[in-house]
């Protein structure tokens, strides 16, 4: 992993986009390009004209490489004792403060610190590295502060499969137990099932299973999100399937790189979701983050006929 540092400007920003979603007023980043390596990550897309990238010379669609600001802690805890408007961080919006690169640095734990050692912030913790749990100590003395949480991408069951498309973040299971764990110590959790993958995590069952795990930890609130078609994610999760020989999910993820498949997947997702959490849990704690943009018309006239749950997320 090629690690390169570039110095950014920001230390907790406003976000009106995370308060749409309902996660968080302000966000922190602690880099420009994770080391978790996610093939379907929509972060290159949306930052590929950032300077860093001309900076350290790597093109935003490359893996193999992280970009990371070692000095974000003390940028954060300027801003955090200076805001005159408190509220919700969310850590991290674009990159990961408990991956490789930023583990280096510790900044999931100094940045955490930072916010925290003033009042009337809280911390919403959205990581896929079980690296987190170290921080617990800091977590459990601010336990009504911070609401916690591990991306859960798929069940147990693949694993095998993910580890191919999320080669350097935490195996699901392993994230699984932490969250448990946390539960167990009386922390405050979440649920943040994002992306449910076409093939994959998507199907009835599995989506049913991933909502009462969540629910059995205590989550206060469940997320769940479809992936993102952008740039080259889907084409990057297909290749590397195929390679590593599973063919029946490449050709999932093949199918929803056209607009009409990937609206119908959406659609399907939607309803999967709210059946398990009607099912299980309660439906005015279900946040489905939904970008409409290439959804066919008669796919959002078919969720909007039953939206309960659904955040949209329109442009305007």
């Amino acid at each position: 992993m090629r690690i390169h540092s570039f110095d950014m400007k920001a230390g907790i920003s406003r976000s009106k986009q995370y308060e749409k979603k309902r996660l968080a007023s302000y966000v922190i980043n602690s880099g420009i390009k994770c080391g978790h390596d996610c093939l379907y990550c929509s972060t290159p897309a949306v930052m590929r004209m950032h300077p860093a990238f001309k900076q350290v010379g790597e093109s935003p669609f490359d893996t193999g490489y992280a970009i990371v600001d070692p000095g974000t802690p003390n940028r954060v805890a300027e801003r955090a004792r200076r805001g005159r408007h408190r509220g919700m961080v969310h850590m991290c919006s674009l990159v990961d403060a408990w991956s490789p690169e930023a583990q280096r640095y510790d900044l999931g734990r100094r940045c955490l610190e930072a916010v925290l050692s003033e009042p009337e912030w809280t911390v919403r913790i959205l990581t896929k590295n079980t690296a987190v749990a170290k921080d617990f100590d800091i977590i459990n003395r601010n336990r009504d502060r911070v609401l916690f949480g591990l991306s859960i991408t798929a069940t147990p069951d693949k694993n095998h499969i993910m580890s191919t498309l999320e080669p350097y973040a935490s195996p699901n299971p392993d994230r699984m137990a932490v969250v448990r764990q946390a539960h167990d110590l009386g922390l405050r959790t979440y649920g943040m099932l994002c992306p449910l993958l076409p093939g994959i995590a998507d199907g009835p069952d599995r989506v049913r299973e991933l909502v009462a795990f969540a629910v059995d930890c205590g989550a206060e609130e469940i997320f769940a999100e479809p992936v993102n078609p952008r740039a080259r994610g889907l084409m990057q999760c297909q290749a590397a399937l195929a390679a590593n020989g599973y063919q029946v999910e490449a050709a999932a993820i093949a199918r929803v790189r056209e607009k009409k498949h990937w609206s119908a997947y959406v659609a399907r997702l939607v309803s999967h979701v709210q059946g398990a959490v009607r099912e299980l849990y309660e439906m005015e704690r279900l946040r489905f983050l939904l970008y409409p943009s290439r959804l066919l018309p008669e796919h959002v006239s078919q969720i909007k006929r039953d939206d309960a749950g659904v955040i949209w997320l329109w442009k305007s």
